[in-house]
């Protein structure tokens, strides 16, 4: 398939509908890791189309939801300074700290700016040699090499006034916490774009639990034909990783970005919101580059406690033990305009998504005409 409407065709998704209905012999409990699955199930209707036998449960993937309370509040301080300007991808604006979030701290006069690119800020620190430009840095392996390669053309160009204050945190670490939690899972749709940048390794830990995976893409048809290779792995009986999303995806992933992030970061112990402490997980500049360091030059240190806000069950939501319809504030205190937990804010985020797409009725989903 080459066109974007052949990925969304109702009659082939029909087809391979049935092909799971008469393949799944067996109850299959599937984590889809990434945000943008979640958008692409609930948009597609996609759960309702599955027989009873499989289950989808959203995980712990949009980086927003994960970023802590602590690192927002800490991003928040030192935008608070006279000197500084903290740049932001414009998603992190509306996440709640601990007692306010960037967007409200720029309504009382925080110098807070929204950019599309790390490299924006480079230009910026380039051009305001009197302020500290402080980038405020929050993905994934998608866009951690992004951040690792602001950093260097920073270091190229003689830029001093640059810093960057990491909230980046990698897949693995979160991986291996969700096989020691007590949700039951039997397979999982992995990310295909961090995947685009990791390869296929990073899934070992889950394939030797006997837990079966395969790398997805993000259209309707990538996610149905995801789930029949899963089911097929059950009834073979075997844990492997596959890659159905080959069109973008590799086994070795991009090795100039591997080498990149290893040359400019290090891992730390990272707090995930809602998840806890997972260790490894995190990145900030290595020692090489400690200059470029916000909480090296700014004498910063990230707070490990986070609790939700009473009411909120984001963390249950984060851990997919429970569903956002779940939670008493859903559609009520909490909604996308004035969101009381990280999960509403995001539009990958499990609340949002559900917000936006939960109700959808058969006549829309995929495979209807």
């Amino acid at each position: 398939m080459k066109y974007m409407s052949e990925f969304r065709d109702g009659g082939l998704a029909k087809k391979v509908v049935s092909v799971i209905e008469r393949e799944s012999k067996k109850n299959l409990r599937i984590m889809e890791f990434c945000g943008g699955h979640t958008i692409t199930l609930l948009k597609y209707g996609i759960p309702d189309l599955l027989p009873p036998s499989i289950e989808m449960v959203s995980g712990p993937g949009c980086p927003v939801c994960v970023t802590s309370k602590g690192e927002i509040d800490t991003a928040i301080e030192l935008s608070k300074r006279n000197d500084v300007i903290l740049a932001s991808f414009g998603d992190m604006i509306r996440v709640p700290g601990t007692e306010k979030s960037l967007l409200q701290a720029k309504a009382e006069g925080a110098d807070i700016r929204i950019l599309y690119s790390p490299d924006d800020a480079v230009k910026m620190a380039k051009e305001n040699r009197e302020k500290k430009i402080v980038f405020f840095a929050v993905g994934f392996e998608t866009t951690a090499p992004v951040t690792a390669a602001s950093i260097k053309l920073a270091e190229n160009l003689g830029v001093e006034n640059y810093f960057v204050l990491s909230a980046h945190k990698t897949t693995p670490g979160i991986l291996g916490a969700l096989l020691a939690d007590e949700v039951k899972l039997d397979a999982f749709v992995c990310p295909g774009h961090v995947t685009a940048i990791t390869g296929t390794a990073i899934y070992a830990p889950l394939t030797d639990a006997g837990k079966r995976c395969v790398v997805s893409g993000f259209e309707p048809l990538d996610i149905l034909t995801s789930i029949l290779m899963l089911v097929r792995q059950v009834n073979k009986n075997i844990a492997k990783t596959e890659i159905e999303y080959s069109r973008v995806a590799t086994k070795s992933g991009n090795l100039h970005a591997q080498k990149l992030m290893k040359e400019i970061f290090e891992p730390i112990d990272a707090l995930w919101r809602g998840i806890g402490v997972v260790k490894g997980s995190g990145l900030k500049p290595s020692t090489a580059y400690s200059r470029f360091d916000a909480c090296e030059q700014f004498s910063l240190k990230i707070p490990k406690d986070d609790k939700e806000t009473k009411g909120c069950i984001c963390d249950q939501i984060l851990r997919g033990k429970s569903k956002p319809t779940d939670c008493k504030l859903f559609k009520t205190a909490c909604s996308p305009d004035e969101p009381v937990g990280a999960c509403m804010v995001s539009e990958e985020g499990t609340c949002s998504v559900y917000f936006r797409f939960g109700g959808m009725q058969k006549g829309e989903m995929v495979g209807a005409k």
